[in-house]
């Protein structure tokens, strides 16, 4: 016993100041005051309900994973990938619409989405839905700040905001819905100069929410646009064999992202001074990795969507009426635009580094923090190695002497 004593005491305070140290990274990265969301159907979780438009999905099977399988108007069959970053910062468990009637200012105050399904960065691409444009959404926020201002204070509304983190996630409408579909824009623009258009209309978008004291913002690319089940169904010969993903699209979509990326540096360089954090969020690759490598997620049906047939249905066309799918877990798209919550799911653990960027305090919390992420990663392993040892030992020792003292030596009881 004097031996396992000697052995494990050290032991233990070692696992001590490793807890500890893994809560204080916590604290330090847990300095995030809200979640606010601007874009399209990737991250409205219900804005589109009480609009005039066709894009909503506030009706079943919408949301057919969520309690009681209600539809919330988010264009899946339960979480978008916001709702799992709000979860991880521990800010809330869902990001809830800013336009819902019944959302109380203290709700509010830690975060909600402005987003609208349907929309884009191109003025024209809303118009055509009739939802609410990028424009607007940034006005709403501006109305956001001056409604929580009485519950945190005129002083405090600018540490808010500064500290909060913000979401841009749009631009496969401006494609899909806008210059691809309706050839106003196809008149004056070829895909390289709309391309330079839509970041004009980001740039502008981010340096107005920047002027409203922003500081800490994630801006999605494109997902392979041509791995849509609809892109497919209307660019492919054939809706329902060899389909695959259209590169034409996809292409378009990686070039987009690489001057997105670009200018995003640009703009994170000239501001890092002032306390500027803003990143570029890939979707494209997760999305495409599930696409192209299915058994390694567990999906069967990569090209079609869970609602209806899979080629064409989303918003009113995936309804009640409609047949589902049985298990959207096994289906990378709900609809034949949207994703899965499991695969929104995927997205976000993928970009979950980068949320981990934006929320760090500074370059030694990064490393604080990437410490701290290790460290965890070893406690997980070590608590499953004690356990397969507690095992082991409770059942050799009284056979073998030696393995006794191996598992004193480990900080194991058993050993007499």
């Amino acid at each position: 016993m004097e031996f396992f004593y000697k052995h494990s005491l050290p032991l233990l305070l070692f696992i001590l100041q490793l807890l500890c140290f893994i809560s204080i990274a916590q604290v330090l990265n847990s300095n995030v005051t809200a979640l606010l969301v601007f874009g399209d159907s990737t991250v409205d979780p219900g804005n589109n309900n009480n609009l005039r438009t066709i894009f909503k999905a506030n009706f079943p099977p919408y949301g057919r994973e969520f309690a009681n399988q209600t539809p919330t108007g988010r264009f899946s069959d339960g979480q978008l990938t916001t709702d799992f970053v709000a979860s991880y910062l521990g800010i809330k468990k869902y990001v809830p619409p800013y336009l819902d009637p019944s959302l109380s200012i203290q709700e509010m105050v830690t975060g909600v989405s402005f987003a609208s399904g349907g929309s884009g960065y191109d003025p024209l691409t809303p118009t055509l839905s009739n939802v609410i444009p990028m424009s607007k959404q940034l006005d709403y926020f501006r109305e956001y700040k001056k409604k929580i201002e009485p519950a945190i204070g005129n002083q405090g509304i600018e540490d808010h905001i500064n500290k909060a983190v913000f979401v841009i996630s749009a631009g496969t409408n401006d494609f899909v819905v806008n210059y691809y579909s309706v050839p106003v824009r196809r008149q004056s623009y070829n895909v390289s100069s709309y391309q330079q258009f839509l970041l004009q209309q980001v740039k502008e978008f981010i340096q107005g929410l920047w002027d409203e004291g922003a500081r800490k913002i994630a801006v999605a690319g494109l997902p392979p646009m041509g791995c849509l089940p609809i892109v497919d169904t209307f660019s492919s010969n054939s809706t329902s064999t060899n389909r695959s993903c259209i590169e034409q699209y996809s292409s378009v979509a990686r070039d987009y992202n690489q001057m997105l990326q670009n200018e995003l540096n640009e703009m994170q360089q000239s501001s890092e001074n002032h306390g500027a954090k803003i990143y570029y969020t890939d979707i494209y690759g997760p999305l495409f990795d599930m696409v192209q490598y299915p058994e390694k997620y567990g999906y069967e049906k990569v090209n079609v969507g869970c609602c209806g047939s899979g080629y064409v249905e989303t918003s009113i066309l995936c309804n009640r009426a409609s047949i589902v799918c049985a298990d959207a877990s096994k289906y990378v798209f709900w609809d034949a635009i949207h994703p899965t919550e499991m695969a929104y799911n995927v997205v976000f653990k993928d970009i979950r580094s980068t949320i981990d960027l934006i929320t760090s305090g500074s370059s030694i919390n990064n490393n604080f923090s990437s410490a701290a992420s290790l460290a965890r990663r070893w406690m997980d392993q070590w608590w499953m190695v004690m356990v397969w040892m507690s095992m082991v030992c409770g059942f050799v020792v009284d056979r073998w002497w030696w393995m006794g003292m191996v598992c004193d030596l480990v900080g194991i009881g058993g050993a007499q």
